[in-house]
């Protein structure tokens, strides 16, 4: 095996310390070279950070606010773009240094790269110092003016109720749409949504438009304008109009639009509304759906609300055997729950009635809750034999084919009559204004929502709208799906039960102090459970409630 000789190397000394080193152009080793060379001169070992608390946000230079958690890729993209001179030089690595929480400091550690002498590069490792300092973004600031808003939502609705905007501000707060409102207002007709932006406007708009059927038209104001920048500053109103027909009202469509409609029968109740409006002919369960540009071509109005429903008994129904999803088809005979009250009981509704004719008479009709009904349950119907519409496109139909009756939902007249508290609750939107309405501090947050926010409205039509609106959510499990429940305090789990009682012990016992009245327990168990309990009731159920996350006290670092 032949030797083969190292290569030598050439070796020289360094022109400031003596060390032999390789030859370069600086004939200077890399301390030397260091020291006679700053590669980070023109670098700022200093800055700061503007960061507003109110939104978390850090500026991004030159004019953007961003979200950017401590430690995080955006927070140190953020702190590079504050310093010069960067681009002169080669960035190698870069990354945090721990710095206390509350110090308002951040230290970043970079690593970067120079070319100093020809084919001579030097890398170097410094720290920078950046400085948070607290202020406000210019958003925050509009926001603390109060009075400053760029575009403005009118949501209204030309009906004598709340209900629809009750479920609306549900939805809104289900998908968080409200997240970039600065204020809402309550007016007569409905709702004011104002805005900073007029993009969040938009989004909002779009979200009202995927939920109900409305109309909506744009308008601009011009506040101020810049001849020399060509630049103008304008206020955007958005008008939204709901259609004014809500669930298990009673239209009358005009004959002509009704045959353009799959030709439905022109009388129909609306059976539900989401972005269109699903009438339904409860004698022929034919169904259709009237989106809002069909309606708003030629618009028509509802002849009742559920408010005029009456409460009748089913004596007799029938199964004809048609089916249509949930709906069954059936011949019902009913008569008005008023004809089986006790006559000195209701001596003063006869005597209002007695003109109309007998409150006994039996009707036959047809019925879509063929499926739910059975004999001797309560049902709410229009009494049309009783009923005066001002309507045209009404007095336009067949009165021989116009029915008596008309069912629209069963009821539970046994559950309602108990008084039993709810188990779950809502929540609201706006809790400050509802604490300034007279609402118990206790349930801020929770209630009335829109209604409880005015306090000009009269307080009973307030509470039976809001009742009204309570009981469509027990008996819809499709509109409880697209809500958000959570649980109330008064809710219990099967684990608590009550303790039993040890054998042999009384089924007595005395209540407050000694000369009270003794109680029997199995009486009043016998007294709460006797009343007619409906076994198809449509009770909340446990598992579709939600946990109230600030009621269980978790909150943000910063509020506790």
């Amino acid at each position: 095996m032949e030797f083969v000789p190292p290569t030598l190397v050439h070796r020289v000394l360094c022109a400031d310390c003596g060390t032999p080193i390789q030859p370069n152009s600086a004939n200077l080793c890399i301390p030397c070279l260091r020291n006679t060379v700053d590669v980070t001169e023109g670098i700022p070992k200093s800055a700061s950070l503007s960061f507003c608390r109110n939104c978390d946000r850090f500026l991004s230079p030159p004019a953007t606010w961003t979200i950017a958690q401590p430690e995080s890729r955006e927070l140190l993209a953020i702190c590079l773009k504050k310093l010069k001179g960067l681009n002169r030089v080669r960035l190698v690595d870069a990354g945090f240094i721990w710095t206390e929480p509350h110090s308002k400091r951040l230290r970043v550690k970079l690593t970067i790269q120079k070319e100093v002498f020809t084919s001579t590069i030097v890398e170097q490792v410094f720290e920078v110092e950046f400085v948070v300092q607290h202020g406000q973004c210019p958003d925050c600031t509009r926001l603390a003016a109060k009075n400053t808003w760029q575009a403005v939502i009118q949501v209204r609705q030309k009906v004598p109720h709340k209900r629809t905007f009750l479920f609306l501000e549900q939805l809104i707060l289900k998908h968080n749409a409200h997240k970039d409102t600065v204020s809402i207002k309550e007016v007569k007709d409905g709702l004011d949504f104002y805005y900073t932006q007029e993009g969040h406007a938009q989004k909002m708009a779009e979200f009202l438009a995927s939920v109900a059927p409305v109309q909506t038209v744009r308008s601009a104001q011009l506040i101020s304008r810049d001849t020399h920048s060509n630049t103008a500053n304008y206020k955007f109103t958005h008008s939204v109009q709901i259609v004014p027909i809500c669930k298990d009202d009673l239209v009358c469509i005009p004959i002509k639009q009704a045959r353009s409609l799959s030709n439905i029968s022109p009388l129909t109740i609306c059976s539900r509304v989401g972005n269109s409006v699903h009438l339904l002919d409860p004698s022929t369960l034919q169904e259709t759906d009237v989106t809002s540009q069909v309606y708003w071509r030629e618009p028509f109005f509802s002849l009742a609300s559920v408010t005029d429903l009456v409460e009748f008994v089913v004596l007799d129904i029938e199964p004809s055997g048609t089916v249509r999803g949930k709906h069954v088809l059936a011949d019902a005979e009913v008569a008005p729950a008023s004809s089986f009250v006790s006559s000195s009981s209701s001596g003063m509704e006869m005597d209002m009635d007695s003109h109309h004719g007998s409150v006994s008479t039996t009707y036959h009709t047809r019925t879509h809750l063929g499926g739910i009904l059975q004999p001797g349950d309560t049902v709410m119907g229009y009494w049309l034999t009783r009923s005066n519409f001002n309507s045209p496109a009404f007095e336009s139909l067949d009165p021989s084919r116009i029915p008596d009756v008309i069912l629209v939902k069963k009821s539970y007249p046994n559950q309602r009559k108990k008084n039993k508290q709810r188990n779950w609750k809502l929540k609201s939107m706006a809790k400050e204004a509802e604490e300034g309405a007279g609402i118990n501090d206790s349930n801020a947050g929770y209630g009335r929502g829109a209604l409880g926010r005015r306090g000009g409205l009269d307080q009973k039509r307030v509470e039976k709208d809001y009742e009204l609106f309570l009981q469509s959510i027990e008996e819809d499990t499709e509109m409880r799906a697209a809500i958000n429940l959570y649980k109330g305090r008064n809710v219990r789990t099967d684990t608590d039960m009550k303790p039993e009682k040890a054998p042999g012990s009384s089924k007595k016992q005395k209540s407050g102090s000694q000369f009270a009245m003794e109680v029997d327990n199995t009486l009043q168990a016998d007294d709460e459970t006797d009343g007619g309990d409906d076994p198809d009731f449509p009770d909340v159920k446990l598992d579709e409630l939600l946990d109230d996350f600030e009621e269980m006290g978790i909150q943000d670092e910063e509020d506790a």
